[in-house]
């Protein structure tokens, strides 16, 4: 994983910001960061600003944590990987997608199991303003594009595209381009294509018109995707 100096200042920490590289971080590559609240520490994927910044993170909150009151000037979107998601609103399981829109606030408050998510900030478009909440372990899963794969939609909104993806063991799906850009989480399983190997907690992000052959082998895999979601450095 790169490297990166967290001596700078708040506001000019840059952390994997240039959108016409892949980046790949595995597990191994994790390195975890004290937030400014007692028992949250984060993983920083990608980062452009300080305390409020477009960022892509795995947060990790200690059994009995909290985080102060905050607004999501520009949206939040989380999955939960891990325990239980609080906050005055509601509780939300391992296997919860949550959206809140820009201008939504929370106080996150932690319970007796603590709870890991991944979440990006600051990255919605203008107009995208529905706020919703789905729980994955009820939602209803469809037929992929081949068979060995199913697709569980979860947003859609000006070309990004938002979905967990069900990888049977020894699936291979066809080559294709990228529009717009691909980021994907691996939420169990081992992902492969013709550039890596990537087990449960890696991290993709690949730019604008990439291409891959992705495949699994024996154990399958459950990969969060995103599409069409990079900053619009195409024209």
């Amino acid at each position: 994983m790169t490297s990166f100096n967290t001596s700078k200042a708040p506001d000019d920490l840059r952390i994997h910001d240039d959108f016409n590289e892949r980046i790949v971080i595995r597990p191994e590559d994790y390195q975890w960061y004290s937030s400014p609240a007692k028992g949250v520490e984060r993983m920083m994927l990608d980062r452009i600003g300080g305390e409020i910044a477009r960022a892509t993170t795995i947060v990790r909150y200690a059994p009995n944590s909290e985080f102060s009151t905050h607004t999501h000037s520009r949206g939040e979107e989380f999955f939960v990987l891990e325990g239980v998601f609080s906050d005055e609103h509601g509780e939300y399981p391992e296997g919860t997608y949550v959206r809140n829109p820009a201008g939504t606030s929370h106080t996150p408050k932690i319970g007796k199991d603590g709870a890991t998510i991944f979440v990006k900030l600051h990255q919605f478009k203008s107009d995208d303003t529905v706020q919703k909440h789905i729980d994955t372990n009820q939602a209803e899963w469809y037929q992929g594009l081949v068979e060995g794969l199913n697709v569980m939609p979860l947003h859609e909104h000006g070309g990004e595209h938002v979905a967990l993806v069900k990888w049977a063991p020894n699936t291979t799906f066809k080559l294709h381009k990228h529009w717009g850009g691909e980021e994907i989480l691996v939420l169990s399983g081992t992902f492969y294509d013709e550039h890596g190997k990537y087990p449960q907690g890696s991290w993709l992000r690949s730019p604008h018109l990439s291409s891959h052959t992705p495949y699994t082998k024996d154990d399958g895999a459950l990969i969060y995707v995103k599409t069409g979601g990079l900053p619009e450095t195409y024209s």
